[in-house]
């Protein structure tokens, strides 16, 4: 069995033993008293009301975009005064392609023909200038005014007249709309006769004879 020994503490010792004892438990309140004080700012920050900043940047932020917009429309004033007036002009209709005056023809059997020719043609008659003249020739020689009172035409009534030597009634069968109805008319009396031969010989270039 093994002696117990106790000692008994040196007074150096108990001192240095208050010592740390005292320094530990002063670390033990400060601390603690830092924690309470923390703890104690933290409740008071979030009881206190949210800084004014907030507030004022959005009183600010309007303003600068009410800024924005005057600035933008005073822009657009300023551009509206700066553009040049645009006038309307009236439209202007482009000059009709109406036909010429009309032809000026000679008044003799060269003019007729010519004048019966451009008729033939606007209404889709055929026929020549020589196939023209050469008939001509041959029924009157070239006469607007000769007249047939022999043959069985002139019998029945209705003799032959004109250049062409054309009767009443075929004259009036065959007129072209556009000429004086007067079988007398030499462009009338040409180009009725030319229309009759068209439809009964193709064309007046076919007539080689009485017709």
């Amino acid at each position: 069995m093994r002696n117990s020994t106790f000692t008994v503490p040196t007074m150096a010792k108990i001192r240095k033993m208050g010592i740390v004892g005292g320094f530990a438990a002063f670390a033990a309140s400060t601390t603690f008293g830092l924690a309470a004080t923390a703890d104690q700012q933290s409740a008071q920050t979030a009881a206190e009301p949210a800084p004014a900043t907030t507030a004022t940047t959005a009183t600010i932020l309007p303003a600068a975009a009410d800024k924005a917009v005057g600035e933008r429309a005073g822009d657009a004033v300023s551009r509206s005064a700066d553009r040049v007036e645009v006038q309307q002009v009236a439209y202007k209709k482009p000059a009709s392609s109406e036909k010429s005056e009309k032809k000026d023809y000679p008044d003799n059997l060269d003019g007729w023909i010519r004048e019966s020719l451009d008729i033939m043609q606007e209404k889709g008659i055929p026929g020549t200038y020589h196939g023209l003249h050469k008939n001509i020739i041959r029924e009157s020689s070239g006469n607007p005014k000769a007249i047939n009172d022999w043959d069985i035409n002139a019998i029945n009534g209705i003799p032959s007249k004109g250049l062409l030597q054309v009767i009443p009634p075929t004259f009036e069968a065959y007129h072209v709309e556009g000429t004086p109805n007067d079988i007398w008319n030499p462009v009338s009396n040409i180009t009725a006769a030319a229309n009759y031969a068209a439809d009964k010989y193709g064309s007046i270039d076919n007539v080689n004879s009485a017709y």
